[in-house]
């Protein structure tokens, strides 16, 4: 097994100019309150930047126009973007238009690419990802109640979904629903592509969240609520095969979840930036909180676990890259989790630094802090990760013969008496 920590020189070029490019260009957009219409007006020359610097949609194959990154490459790049929540749309490789567009180019089919996928990605589109329901549980999408019925040439969608991110603005959605009711668990669910403007399929509300209590409505990021009622689409707009929506998704969960990962660290590492800055100018009790052990003792665990987790994220998209993802399931299954806390501590010990100023607009920080607790559940509560971790491990241990502990001291005396027996005998006779 090999190991190499270097990054090629040309690449680390790239990741330079990234570096400086979202700290100059993107960071300053979130300053100000733009609409959709005007947020998009205003990044499409920083957009054009990107592609020309061969950057766009980084994640695809070079044929699509991406420029074939393994996950590690792309883990270092989203690292850099995750620092804004702009970053990311800048550089066209957005959630959920960069799982869809995955999807869309491992399952669609040439049509559907030439409608969805070529527009998603020249960044023509946006597109949303309707799979979690309000009554039914996000973290087993076996129990889906939406249901899609074939009548005739046309498949008839009704269900009710919620927490749909990009749903107001989107031009086109995919929707996982239940087409094979008495299938197995994993195969009753396929996957649809319906064009917004389809009758039927309705948004009811953006809704409010931690993270955006009043949102505008049709608002880029955010979470919606949506009604399909007797939405008709032809048979041409099943994505992938039937029965099989749950082998598709998989496609953009385990890219989905190491990008996730890195983008916590690139947010992390700006809120870690701002708690040592804040150390060496406020002064209390005569001297700056730089002095202080409490503040030192939260740089240092900040710095370790952020480490610590950069490690674990990198090496899971090396698991990724050379074994594939399937055998990298547990590793991502760790970041996922362990990632969300880092995330979440690290804001939380700069808002504590910063007092009245980070809780108040006038730093990131709280819109950071309150980003981050929904990561804890997005792609899977941490709890369904820990459990998942912990099935992975057992497989490899078996119980031990009549309940007697591997390692029991007695038992393994007794053995041991045995195996040395002669020896410990002539021992005995030579003393």
């Amino acid at each position: 097994m090999a190991w190499d920590f270097s990054t090629d020189a040309e690449f680390q070029k790239q990741l330079d100019w990234t570096g400086q490019f979202v700290r100059e260009d993107v960071w300053p957009l979130e300053t100000l309150d733009l609409t959709w219409p005007e947020l998009r007006r205003v990044i499409r020359p920083l957009q054009q930047e990107v592609k020309d610097r061969g950057l766009w949609a980084a994640h695809l194959s070079p044929g699509l126009g991406g420029q074939g990154y393994g996950q590690v490459k792309l883990g270092l790049l989203h690292e850099i973007l995750g620092t804004s929540p702009l970053g990311p749309l800048v550089f066209g490789n957005q959630p959920p238009d960069s799982g869809n567009s995955e999807i869309l180019a491992e399952s669609g089919t040439a049509e559907q690419k030439r409608r969805w996928l070529e527009p998603l990605l020249a960044g023509d589109m946006l597109s949303a990802f309707a799979m979690t329901e309000l009554d039914t549980p996000g973290a087993d999408p076996t129990q889906l109640a939406t249901t899609a019925v074939l009548d005739g040439d046309e498949w008839v969608i009704n269900g009710h979904k919620w927490f749909i991110t990009n749903a107001s603005i989107a031009d086109f959605v995919i929707v996982m629903a239940v087409t094979d009711p008495d299938a197995e668990p994993h195969r009753r669910v396929s996957q649809f592509i319906v064009p917004a403007g389809t009758p039927g399929m309705r948004v009811l509300r953006d809704l409010g969240t931690m993270e955006d209590p009043r949102p505008e409505t049709q608002a880029y990021s955010s979470h919606a609520e949506m009604v399909f009622e007797d939405v008709r689409v032809p048979t041409t707009a099943m994505l992938g095969e039937r029965g099989m929506g749950f082998a598709v998704a998989q496609v953009r969960l385990g890219p989905g979840r190491i990008h996730h990962c890195m983008r916590w660290l690139g947010q992390a590492r700006r809120a870690f930036d701002m708690l040592c800055e804040r150390s060496l100018y406020r002064s209390v009790q005569g001297g700056v909180l730089a002095d202080k052990q409490t503040i030192r003792n939260w740089i240092a665990d900040s710095a370790a676990e952020m480490h610590a987790a950069r490690l674990m994220t990198l090496h899971a998209a090396w698991v990724a890259d050379t074994q594939g993802f399937k055998a990298a399931r547990k590793e991502i299954a760790y970041v996922k989790y362990h990632g969300a806390r880092v995330l979440h501590d690290v804001i939380d010990r700069a808002v504590q630094a910063h007092g009245a100023l980070g809780f108040s607009t006038d730093l990131p920080l709280e819109a950071m802090y309150r980003r981050a607790r929904a990561a804890r559940f997005y792609d899977g509560p941490d709890e369904v990760h820990r459990d998942s971790v912990a099935r992975l491990l057992l497989r490899s241990y078996t119980a031990p013969e009549n309940a007697v502990p591997t390692e029991h001291v007695p038992t393994r005396r007794d053995a041991a008496r045995l195996r040395f027996a002669e020896l410990l005998e002539t021992a005995t006779a030579d003393s």
